[in-house]
């Protein structure tokens, strides 16, 4: 049984005020627009995660509910790790070794850069710096989320607000 590895940048952020922690950084309306676009993008690709995890830096934690709601997904089974804010590759690597193998299909929420640098990791590809709700599929021919490792996903494809014709 192949795995799904969807590879989530939170939606745009507004800039980080003086008195204001990073984590707690908002999202703007566009921000809040894309997440709800995307998931609806999801959606229509009959993708239903077997889990969502996300940082929960408020960007990510917003991004993750709002494309929650658009797929059905129950929010309270959301997982939030804080390793995955201002994570190393190495860090979302170990994460996502981690994974239950019962999970078929992962949608992991994260942070530029490591969210990009991971999928180009993952899979050889030169996906640049993803944009900001951007998505990358990934796939693995192995039943075991122990396995993945550099250059041993598929790269399936790579969307992103401003290609959806919605």
């Amino acid at each position: 049984m192949a795995k799904k590895l969807y590879l989530l940048r939170h939606a745009q952020t507004l800039d980080k005020q003086h008195d204001e922690s990073d984590a707690d950084r908002q999202l703007t309306a566009i921000g809040t627009q894309n997440a709800t676009r995307m998931g609806i993008n999801i959606k229509n690709k009959n993708i239903i995660p077997d889990m969502m995890i996300s940082s929960p830096a408020i960007r990510a934690r917003y991004t993750s509910e709002l494309v929650a709601e658009q797929i059905g997904y129950d929010l309270s089974r959301i997982h939030y790790n804080s390793e995955i804010y201002n994570a190393s590759i190495r860090t979302l690597l170990k994460a996502v070794n981690n994974f239950k193998d019962e999970w078929k299909s992962t949608l992991l929420v994260g942070h530029n850069p490591a969210i990009t640098f991971l999928a180009e990791y993952l899979s050889g590809e030169p996906i640049g710096n993803m944009s900001t709700c951007g998505l990358v599929c990934l796939s693995f021919d192995f039943n075991n989320w122990s396995m993945v490792s550099e250059n041993n996903a598929e790269f399936k494809w790579y969307e992103y607000p401003d290609l959806l014709n919605f």
